[in-house]
Formats: C-alpha cells, structure tokens, sequence
C-alpha cells in the first residue's frame, strides 16, 4: 500500500474563490494556437494570447464551442521526456531476466535485498531506497465475528502485542532479505530523522519487545483461556468444540518476500497451538478482502502488509493516526472503522498528527508515549524495514527518491527518460495494476496503482527527492506566519518565514460547509467571537495559470476546480449531504478540531491564505497550496461533479466503506462497471449544463462553461475509453484492466521544460567508521574518534545537523545518550567519562552513532564494540 504524505492535512484541496474563462452571455469559443499548440478558452473578443515558452503564435483560428480541443503533438524540450509508457505486470522474480530480455525497459517497483546481486551481476542501473516496510496487518473485531460466531483472537490486545516476542525479525532479516534489511519493531522508519532523534527510546522498546517464545506463549494463553478458549490433549487451540482456525492473507505478488514471511509466521503460530489457513492471494485478490471488505464478516484474520513512503518523512508524527486511528486519512474502509483505541492512544495519535505541543520536548515525550502504546495496541506488528533496488537498463535515467524510489516518488515522471534520446517507448513492469477503482475521492491507494496515477498530476509543489523539503511546482511563493514560540524553521528562500504573537482568523474567512443549503459558512456567521491560529499560510500562484495549465480533455483549469475541492473536503461527512457517508466522519471532525479558516486575498494574481492550528516543524511542510488534488488523484470540477450524481443517486461510492455497507459498485473512473453509469450522468449534466451546488459553484460557472466541459470530457471517454484525467506529463491514453496493461501518452498541453528537474546530482548518504580502543578500563575515561565523509571527502560541519552517540552496557541497556564534538570538518570526538565507565561491568559494551546530515534526511548508523575490564 501508498503512505500517502503529499496531503499536509485531511488530504486538503486546492480552493480559489474568482470566476475564470467566459463571465459573459457570448458564446464560448476555443482559440487554436498553431505552431506553439496553445490552446487557451476566450470570448469571442479580441484577446490577447501570452507566450509562456516559445514566442512566436503565426496564426489562431476560431472554432465553435462543441468542438472539443485535440491533444497536441509532444514539443521538443518541454513536457515529458518520453512519447509512450507502457505498463505491464511482471512478476518481481523474473524482473532481471525480463529487462535482460528486452521485453521491459525499467522494473520500477523496489526489489528486495537478496535480489540485489543478480541485478549487479547483469550490469544494470538501479535505484536505492528506504521506504518499503512490512508488517502484520490484524482483524481487530471480536471476541467473535458477528458474521460467523468464531473466535476472533486478535480482538484482544494483549495477543496481537505478545505477537511482537512471537516473531523472530533478525531470523526473517537473514533469512528472507539475505540480512539487507533493518528489523522494525515501531510505526516509524529506522533510516527516516524521527527515529534517530529519538533512538533511546526506540531502543529500549525494541529490547522490551525482542523475540521470546516463551513469554509470548503464556501472555496469548492467558488471554485465550479468558476469551473462553482450550487447549485440546493435541495441543491445539478449541472454541466452541472447533479448532480456532486464523485465516492468513499472505500476499504471492510484491518483491517476492511475503510468502517466506508469511509461511514462517503461519508456523510459530501452529507452535503454540493455532490452526492456519494459510490462503495466498495477489494483491487484487486480497484487497477486496481486508481493504474493501467487512471485517466482521469474519474472511480473515491476518495479513501481510507493506507499505510505500512517497516522500522523505521529516515528521512522522502522524504515522500513529494513520495506521491505529480511525481518523485516519484511510479512515474509509471498513477495518480502519474498526479500530478503537484507548482513550490516552488516540489523543496522541491527534496530537502528534497535528503537533498540539508548545515545544519539541513536549512532542519529544508524547512521541515517546506514543510508541509505547502503538506497541501495546498492535494492530499492526511491524517486521522490517527494507532496503530495496529497482534495476533498469544502462539506456535509461530517472531520478529517484532516497524513501519512495522511483515509483513512489512525485518526480518519476518528470525525469524518466532515454540517455541517448528525447522521446521513444518506455516499457515499464511492476507486480500489479488496477488493484482498486481510481476514483480521486476515496479510490485505489495501491503504490502499483498511484505509481501510474501520479505520471497524469501535476500539483502546487514537488517533494525533494533528498531531504523531503518541497519546491514550487505550480505555486511561485509562499509565506508561512506563526505563533511565536512555536519550533518551525525555514530552509529553502521561496517560502518567507515569519513570527506573530497572536495570528487573527479574518471574518468573512470560510470557516464551515453548510451541506443543506450549498454555502460556505463564514467566521462571523458562525463565531461570536474573534478566532486565532498557529499558523497562516499565504500562496502565491502566477499569474497566467488559468492560461498554462490545462486538464487532459483540453479544459482549462478554473477556480471552479478549486473551489469544488473544498466543498468535498466537508460534503461526504455531512448528515444532510446526499452523499453522506458514515466512514468519512472521523477524518473530518479529526480535521476540524484543527481547521480555522481560508481567505481569498487577491485573484489577480491568485492569493490564498489559510489558517489552522496545526503545524508542522518546517515551514515548507506547512504550505498549503489548495491545488486540486483529492488525496487518491486530481479531479476537475466536471469530472467530479457526474461522480457525485451516481454517489448521491445510490447507484456508485466513492469509498470502499460506503459500497460495501449499500452493497453497491467501489466507483471507478478508469474502467469497469462504473463507466456505464458514469457515462449516464455525464448525459444528464451534458444535457442539462449542470452546475453542481449552484449556490456556490453558480458564481464560478456558466451554463455555457458547464457545456463546454461536458462536452470535452464526454470527447475524451469516446477516444479513449474512461474519466480519468490530471494536468500531469502523462494522460491515460488507454486501460485495459483484465490484461493489466496501461498506455501513457504524452500530455502536450504541459508547458514546462522538459529539464526543469534535471536539477538532482548524488544524494550525500554519510560515510561513518569509529576508532577507539577495543579494551577499556572500567573507572577510566576513554576518547573514540568518529569519521564522517562522502566518497572519500570529509563531510562539511555545515552539512550535519547531528551527531548523536549511544553507550550500551553488556546487557544490552543504554547507559548514556549524549552529542559528539566537532574536531574538524569530518571529525567528531565521543568522550566517555570516568564517571560512566565506572558504572559498566566487565564484558563487551557498544557504542552507537547516528548522524543527521542536513542535505539529505536519511541518518546512517554505525557500531563500535570494545570491551570492558578492570
């Protein structure tokens, strides 16, 4: 699965507040621009065309309104790089061999460890990342499953936290990953800054929770004879006079680890006393199961889980909310409802998603906390960490991001490429495809879906593939206002940071979504009093945006896009909504106790300010842009707007939820069931020039606007056979969901240089080797020499944020946490007092360094043992 971070809150949408394209009752035509194929919407005024690449338009020619735009020829030098992608499934044991063979170009889904040296071996290029981490997903409901009166024992905690001394890590890390991978106890990444901030208490958890048999045997028999549960003279496990059987999903696709794990687990559970069925499903055999389905229906109890970063994670504070809350963005599917966490858990898991501390050691202690109770709760037992290779051939160049790779990075699009050429077909494997609908709202969240999905996106900013710090992508600046006191600091010179001691929420600011009459609510309408925040974002967007940025059915984006993006961050919770969906409820009240407001400063050039109290540690990480982008995909105010009348009519849902509890179709925009209905409600609007919530989107579209948009996309289902458009570099040219196959085209409509993100050399990954004495006195002091380079040069002082040490006694406790002192560029020097050694008892001890380069958010870890003696 996708850990979606691009969203900074609830997934937010882009809003805007101005009416675009036709404001008049003239007819709507579309200019053609020849040679430079520009193609904007205008009145049938004289208007003036800007240039914003190449300078010269020779001729324009005036065609009626219900012509739909075609899609122009791809440019040299701007747009993506490539003519064609074209996706396909290949299993990840023969990726090697399928590039070898010619029948693909790149395997962009990351291969596990062991697989690295048959990619070496065969001399092909390859991709280095850290975000792929897998885990035990668990069925909380019970005691028994109201569908079937079985026993369900991981409803109780206590046996999905004993579960964590059940598992062998280090035992799956050689064995499975060849011992390339880091064992994973906690909800956050071992090589992600987090972890190495707070490395004390990591460590002390992972000792707390390291492999025993033993006592997790008495703790899963305590609890099971308590549930009613006994062991028959075989040993095994009986309830109700039937064996206690555990229905594990144990993924055949992905990297090709998942079935060792799952078979490995499957056997120390029939250890002490459990019959498993063990079912080996691919992903889109699974998914409907323990994403789409209902988890009392009792279908299965544990599943292999994986999931993807798509970005360096500076703050993972929120990692707790998503995979324990069910106010989760993820909050839509049926097992996250089914969460229930204490009382304390869950206001931590809200707390850290929205950092409520007044200071970092607030937030140091309730992370702390927090992980604590992540341990004891379970819901998920985390396994691995790992560290994984995505090969493709010597011909080809992409750049990808030290946590997501390549296919679950931002930039992937806008950087694949042949070295030797600009255009031709890329030939593109991963283990699957169309695992869910697409639907932006609430659709497929599968890394295999989104890796395509985010080629057809473009969005207000990009994601360093380095440090996770963001860059304008459609935004041109920003400025982040916030309470003084508050630790934020800013990095990178587009966004201008700034301090206030109390930040006023303005009173005609939206503050609410009344879903019963179709408005907006503002602060005065629903305030007496004057409200406040921590943070004000103020983005900046340029100028000719509405001209530059088309969706891929030729339609200009409007304000209306945006503005649609914000009445569905409200509507689908909404009781009075026609859309209501139950499922949706927790994620937005959990946005609520947060959200403060939004304002439209200015139009010309488009300004938008937002306020909140949430906030996160960098300033460019609390730029919100209000780009439309649904959290599972971009949409356009047209293209939603026919889903939301099957959603409304009861025909088709947005969320798995939903269509599971009204037994109806998961809405997809991209093929299958849906297109038929979809299509009935494209009719309908195209026939009615339908403006969705006509008391807000009335003053953004006309009627004329509306048909003009009906028409383009009913165009482009006709050429191309579904509703899935974006402004990315990419369009969906065709889908072919039973043969799993994806054709991309060139988006020509994108107006960016080709080379624009041509801008990333070597990530600076630190180099770390200690020296010191192998034996040391106990009561004496002792000095250990830490080195610290890149490729042989000594890492700048000014490139290093931290360098943390860690002293282990030989039991394996910490006695000491403490900061290196710089030497010199390179160098550091880790004293230990006579003091301290003095407390150590003979044996072998471990010191321990982390460090925490600036330039890329990616600590390295390195171990010194040395013995101790009197």
């Amino acid at each position: 699965m996708l850990r979606n971070r691009m969203m900074l809150v609830f997934s937010l949408l882009v809003l805007a507040s101005m009416v675009l394209g036709a404001c008049g009752t003239q007819t709507v035509q579309t200019v053609v621009v020849k040679e430079t194929q520009v193609v904007v919407e205008k009145e049938t005024q004289v208007v003036e065309v800007k240039e914003t690449v190449e300078s010269v338009v020779k001729e324009t020619v005036m065609v009626p309104a219900d012509v739909a735009p075609e899609m122009p020829e791809r440019r040299a030098g701007f747009g993506g790089w490539l003519d064609e992608i074209v996706f396909s499934v290949v299993s990840a044991s023969a990726a090697v061999t399928q590039i070898q063979a010619g029948a693909i170009d790149i395997y962009a889904s990351g291969l596990s460890s062991n697989k690295l040296p048959e990619i070496q071996e065969a001399g092909f290029n390859y991709s280095k990342q850290n975000g792929l981490f897998y885990e035990l997903t668990f069925n909380p409901v019970g005691p028994t499953f109201p569908a079937t009166g079985k026993l369900n024992p991981f409803s109780s905690a206590k046996v999905r936290e004993a579960i964590n001394w059940l598992v062998d890590r280090g035992y799956i890390n050689q064995e499975v990953y060849a011992g390339g991978a880091l064992e994973k106890f906690l909800p956050i990444t071992t090589q992600f800054p987090d972890y190495a901030e707070l490395a004390d208490v990591a460590r002390k958890l992972e000792a707390k929770y390291a492999y025993n048999v033993e006592k997790a045997d008495a703790a899963i028999t305590a609890e099971m004879e308590a549930m009613g549960a006994t062991k028959g003279a075989d040993g095994k496990w009986m309830y109700e006079g039937e064996p206690v059987t555990l229905i594990f999903l144990i993924r055949t696709d992905s990297d090709g680890t998942r079935v060792p794990i799952g078979d490995y687990v499957s056997g120390q559970l029939e250890s002490i006393g459990f019959t498993v069925d063990r079912q080996y499903k691919t992903s889109s055999e699974a998914s409907p199961l323990w994403v789409g389905g209902n988890p009392s229906d009792g279908l299965w109890h544990i599943y292999t889980g994986a999931w993807s970063a798509t970005v360096i994670d500076r703050d993972q504070g929120d990692n707790f909310q998503f995979y324990f809350s069910p106010s989760s963005a993820y909050g839509f599917s049926g097992l996250w409802q089914a969460y229930t966490p204490t009382e304390e858990f869950n206001k931590l898991c809200d707390d850290l998603a929205y950092n409520r501390f007044a200071n970092l050691e607030e937030r140091r202690v309730a992370f702390a906390r927090a992980l604590e109770l992540s341990l004891e709760d379970s819901v998920r037992v985390w396994l691995i960490d790992g560290k994984n290779f995505a090969p493709y051939n010597t011909n080809v160049e992409v750049t990808y991001d030290l946590a997501a790779g390549i296919d679950g990075a931002q930039l992937w699009a806008y950087t694949l490429r042949f070295i030797d050429r600009e255009g031709g077909l890329m030939k593109w494997g991963q283990p699957d495809l169309f695992v869910d609908p697409w639907n932006p709202v609430a659709g497929s969240n599968w890394a295999f879906d989104a890796s395509a999905q985010r080629s057809t996106q473009s969005g207000g900013v990009m994601a360093d593939p380095f440090t996770g710090l963001f860059h304008p992508l459609r935004i041109e600046k920003a400025d982040v206002v916030v309470q003084e006191g508050l630790p934020v600091g800013a990095t990178l010179d587009w966004v201008t940071l700034s301090f206030e001691p109390e930040i006023v929420v303005p009173d005609d600011a939206w503050v609410d979504w009344d879903a019963a009459a179709g408005k907006f609510i503002t602060a005065s309408e629903k305030f007496t009093q004057t409200q406040t925040a921590k943070v004000k974002s103020v983005t900046y967007y340029p100028a000719d945006l509405y001209e530059t940025i088309k969706w891929h059915d030729g339609s200009n984006i409007s304000a209306a896009d945006f503005v649609m993006g914000m009445i569905m961050t409200f509507e689908t919770a909404k009781p009075e909504s026609a859309m209501y969906d139950e499922s949706r409820v927790s994620n937005l009240d959990s946005f609520m106790s947060v959200f403060k407001g939004i304002k439209i400063v200015s139009t010309e050039p488009l300004v938008i300010e937002y306020y909140t109290d949430a906030y996160q540690l960098d300033a460019e990480w609390n730029v919100t842009t209000w780009w439309p982008q649904y959290g599972y995909g971009e949409g356009a105010w047209h293209q939603i707007a026919i889903g939301n009348l099957a959603d409304a009519a009861g025909e088709l849902a947005y969320s798995a939820d939903k269509a599971d509890v009204k037994a109806i179709e998961w809405m997809s925009f991209i093929g299958g069931p849906s297109l038929e209905i979809l299509g009935k409600y494209l009719d309908q609007a195209a026939s009615e020039s339908y403006i969705p919530f006509p008391d807000t989107l009335g003053q953004f579209i006309t009627a004329e606007e509306a048909a003009a948009r009906y028409s383009n996309l009913k165009t482009w289902y006709e050429d191309h056979g579904h509703y899935w458009i974006g402004t990315g570099p990419y369009y969906v040219d065709k889908a072919y969901l039973v043969e799993k196959t994806l054709v991309l085209k060139n988006n020509g409509y994108f107006t960016d240089a080709a080379d624009k993100w041509a801008t990333f050399g070597t990530p600076k990954i630190a180099e770390v080797e200690i020296d010191g004495a192998a034996q040391v006195t106990i009561g004496s002091e002792a000095t250990f020499d830490v080195f610290v380079s890149f490729e042989g040069a000594p890492y700048a002082q000014a490139d290093i944020k931290q360098v943390k040490y860690l002293l282990y006694n030989a039991q394996g406790e910490i006695v000491q946490v403490g900061e290196a002192t710089f030497v010199a560029d390179g160098q550091y020097s880790v004293t230990l007092p006579a003091d301290v050694t003095s407390t150590l008892e003979a044996g072998s001890n471990k010191l321990e360094v982390a460090v925490v380069p600036l330039v890329v958010s990616v600590p390295t870890f390195f171990t010194f043992e040395f013995i101790t003696a009197p």
